[in-house]
């Protein structure tokens, strides 16, 4: 299989600090415990993440996305402005498995004492269970971060999510436990739902080609199989002794269909497909939620139901159970998606 290459004070100021310490609640111990009468304050990273905490969070808390949908995630350089709203988070909640090393060390640099930064994927799975491949090779020690392709493990993540807005906002803390029940409840439906599509499609068609590997862990859950991927680390097109690699373990592999992106469009998938003489689809998104903010589907949930599928109708397969599956966030929409 093909291996790829390789973000002393006046008293008037005394006075109205006073005054603001009056109205607006008293600040955060040092625990980094929420103060009465304050939300907490929530900076994330990529949009499911961001989708995953407001289902948690509700309207209790504030949720701030900084990755813009649509940026590639793994070169994301946060802007300047960024630090400022780390410097007021009280949990920043990173993917981890060195997905976002800048904003990682923006956050360290700028934040208050008592705020946290949780990796969730680094927490989610240990060691051993990292995955490597095509465009995370594991010479470079660079995991596959994607971990919230697989629902189970995006269940985790809720999970952790729950816990760390109980600790810093124990006020809240019952009804974040309620929301990441209903929250749970609507991933086992996705599961299942899944699970039914998937079996529609024969075993020995559940192969993927993609344009990137965003989906290794989900096809370790779910008894997929990872052909390869095309896009390289340098991000710069294969060479054409890859391609016709490519080629030739397409049409051997017998793939009944190769993947790209929405986001990132790719040429070279589009000639693959065409000299394979396979159907080449081009809207698969892996951190790209469909729609708009304040849309039904523009949710974690919706973009994993958008992936799969496409994935069972492109390989003949009925996808009716998971077309029909509610993807809407357990409280309106509420998060900080930036544009």
């Amino acid at each position: 299989m093909l291996r790829a290459r390789k973000l002393s004070k006046p008293a008037s100021l005394l006075v109205l600090a006073v005054f603001l310490t009056a109205c607006g609640g008293a600040p955060d111990d040092a625990s980094g415990r929420q103060a009465a009468g304050r939300k907490l304050q929530i900076v994330t990273t990529v949009s499911p993440i961001t989708s995953i905490a407001s289902n948690v969070v509700g309207d209790l808390a504030d949720v701030s996305g900084v990755v813009p949908e649509g940026t590639n995630s793994h070169t994301f350089e946060p802007s300047p402005n960024v630090a400022q709203l780390l410097s007021k988070a009280d949990v920043v909640f990173l993917n981890g498995l060195v997905l976002e090393e800048p904003t990682k060390k923006l956050a360290e640099n700028n934040l208050k004492e008592g705020a946290e930064i949780v990796e969730l994927g680094s927490m989610t799975i240990s060691r051993d269970q990292y995955l490597y491949d095509f465009s995370f090779p594991r010479e470079d020690g660079k995991p596959n971060p994607h971990l919230w392709t697989d629902p189970t493990l995006g269940r985790k993540y809720a999970e952790i999510i729950r816990d760390k807005a109980s600790e810093h906002d124990p006020n809240n803390a019952e009804a974040y436990a309620a929301n990441f029940a209903d929250f749970s409840a609507r991933i086992e439906r996705l599961d299942k739902a899944m699970r039914a599509s998937f079996a529609t499609v024969p075993q020995d068609d559940r192969k993927l080609l993609t344009y990137h590997d965003a989906y290794a862990y989900f096809a370790k859950t779910y008894g997929w199989t990872v052909v390869g991927a095309i896009q390289v680390l340098d991000f710069e097109d294969p060479t054409p002794r890859e391609v016709a690699d490519l080629i030739d373990q397409v049409r051997a592999e017998k793939v009944k269909a190769i993947f790209g992106s929405e986001v990132f469009p790719s040429p070279v998938l589009e000639q693959i497909g065409r000299e394979a003489g396979v159907r080449y689809v081009d809207v698969l998104r892996d951190d790209d939620l469909p729609g708009k903010p304040g849309d039904p589907q523009h949710s974690w949930m919706g973009l994993l139901r958008f992936d799969y599928v496409t994935m069972v109708e492109s390989l003949g397969g009925d996808a009716s159970t998971l077309k029909a599956l509610d993807v809407t966030d357990v409280a309106p929409d509420r998060a900080g998606y930036p544009q």
